[in-house]
């Protein structure tokens, strides 16, 4: 049987060290209850969970691929940017993260300072709540207080009324360039990859144009297929992979038993004639 659809591989969720609400262990724990055989564990902007990670996963005999996901500003839009193969106690690659977890936390507090001025009250203090690690409050965390709270019914309703991109509540973040991204998974000896393509709103030239800078900057992986893609979506860039060389990889941005469209281990197999990203790692 072809490795592609055999192996049971999940390269993106994360963990209560940035927006999840399991611990690291529990993570791994329910991607191996879930038939994960090759994992990565890809919390934003930080590397704090790796080594549970590692020794729970390995316990559980899943094979283990060190990871992150690192907020970046591209074409004045937020892009995600995951390495996989690093080496989590890189100084430059931690540096840089250390430099996007303090802006985290000023952006917190000016996210809620708008949320205020539309009735949602001590919004900082109800994320939180939710933050096992307080310098990544991002907006998932305000998201839960706000339904918690009874502001709004559900997260996507959080995030269509307030605080997706150009809502009223939305910040921006002072986040990574692309070429500071790349730089610092490349001097952790990772691979680069560009999370969850079908989630972007660029333009058709835009992604031409941020297809060829990630290519030409060191880049070699794209998600095909993943929690927020459709079926369309997973042959769409599957032709992308294919046309520009990248690397194919698959998770499934795993945050929530009860949030997230996906659970661990329940992805399709990546389509046929693409070269997977773990094997270029193992």
């Amino acid at each position: 049987m072809d490795s592609k659809v055999r192996l049971n591989v999940d390269l993106h969720c994360h963990s209560t060290v940035s927006d999840g609400v399991l611990s690291p262990a529990e993570v791994a724990r329910r991607a191996a209850g879930n038939g994960v055989n090759i994992w990565s564990l890809t919390d934003h902007d930080e590397v704090g969970g790796q080594a549970e990670a590692r020794q729970v996963a390995e316990s559980l005999g899943m094979t283990y691929i060190p990871g992150i996901e690192i907020s970046v500003t591209w074409a004045e839009h937020t892009l995600h940017i995951v390495g996989l193969g690093i080496d989590p106690d890189n100084e430059e690659m931690n540096a840089g993260l250390d430099r996007i977890r303090t802006d985290r936390v000023s952006r917190a507090h000016e996210m809620s300072g708008k949320l205020e001025t539309f009735g949602i009250k001590d919004a900082f203090q109800g994320a939180l709540r939710y933050a096992d690690n307080p310098n990544l409050l991002s907006r998932t965390h305000f998201a839960r207080y706000i339904v918690e709270a009874g502001y709004c019914k559900t997260m996507q309703e959080v995030f269509d009324k307030y605080l997706a991109d150009g809502k009223p509540g939305y910040v921006a973040g002072d986040w990574a360039s692309l070429e500071e991204a790349l730089g610092w998974i490349k001097s952790a000896g990772g691979i680069a990859v560009i999370a969850h393509p079908g989630r972007y709103k660029y333009s058709r030239s835009e992604f031409i144009t941020l297809f060829k800078t990630f290519k030409l900057m060191g880049g070699r992986g794209i998600e095909v297929v993943t929690g927020s893609h459709t079926v369309d979506q997973y042959h769409q860039y599957a032709h992308v992979a294919r046309q520009y060389g990248f690397l194919a990889s698959c998770g499934s941005d795993f945050h929530s038993p009860q949030e997230s469209p996906m659970d661990l281990g329940k992805l399709p197999p990546l389509p046929s004639g693409l070269q997977p990203v773990w094997e270029a790692i193992l």
